[in-house]
């Protein structure tokens, strides 16, 4: 038998390759925050615009466009912008609900400071007819899926998807940058009614 991941939703993995600088650590930990539902979370919803997170920025970018090629590969000249990024802060005992990210293409999500065992939970939304429950749980039929949490790596995954982030079990705080993305260039086309230029 061959199963093909028909219509599959792509999560992709990045690893920045090297530690965080002093100065982009001082400069992440130390933002002002307020309270988020579970958690806590930067004031400042464009930290990638500091003048301190150009390098940060530029690695996310790149790995950005290489996903967005890999996964969407648009026909036109399209590429995807960063648009809002912030910290999110999570203290032992506290969560991050569950969420999707609206007005975006792409979301990411680069770990900063992680317990071991620290996870991100995926959901697959939509209602199911008839429920079967399996024998064993695996990605074709399971209704949420986890990754492990790791300091320096750069999740990216359809914004749409649901995720969220269970109880910090461990000792120290989880720290991680979000971002959302959204397309600039020609989108659809004009034959088809769908024609859309969106430029910076």
């Amino acid at each position: 038998m061959n199963l093909h991941g028909l219509f599959a939703q792509p999560v992709g993995f990045f690893d920045l390759g090297r530690e965080l600088t002093e100065e982009e650590k001082f400069f992440l930990m130390e933002l002002e925050q307020r309270a988020n539902m579970g958690n806590r979370t930067s004031v400042n919803n464009f930290v990638l615009k500091s003048p301190v997170m150009t390098s940060l920025r530029s690695w996310m970018e790149d790995s950005v466009a290489e996903y967005f090629k890999a996964t969407t590969n648009p026909k036109h000249d399209v590429t995807l912008r960063l648009t809002q990024s912030w910290v999110n802060y999570s203290e032992p005992g506290q969560y991050h609900h569950k969420h999707a990210h609206p007005n975006s293409f792409v979301s990411g999500v680069f770990y900063i400071q992680t317990n071991p065992n620290d996870k991100i939970y995926f959901y697959r939304d939509g209602w199911q007819q008839i429920k079967l429950p399996p024998a064993e749980w695996n990605a074709w039929n399971s209704e949420s899926w986890w990754f492990e949490a790791i300091t320096g790596r750069l999740i990216l995954f359809p914004s749409s998807l649901t995720h969220m982030v269970p109880t910090v079990e461990g000792e120290d705080v989880r720290v991680s940058l979000s971002f959302n993305t959204f397309p600039l260039g020609t989108v659809g086309e004009e034959m088809d009614l769908t024609g859309l230029k969106l430029e910076a």
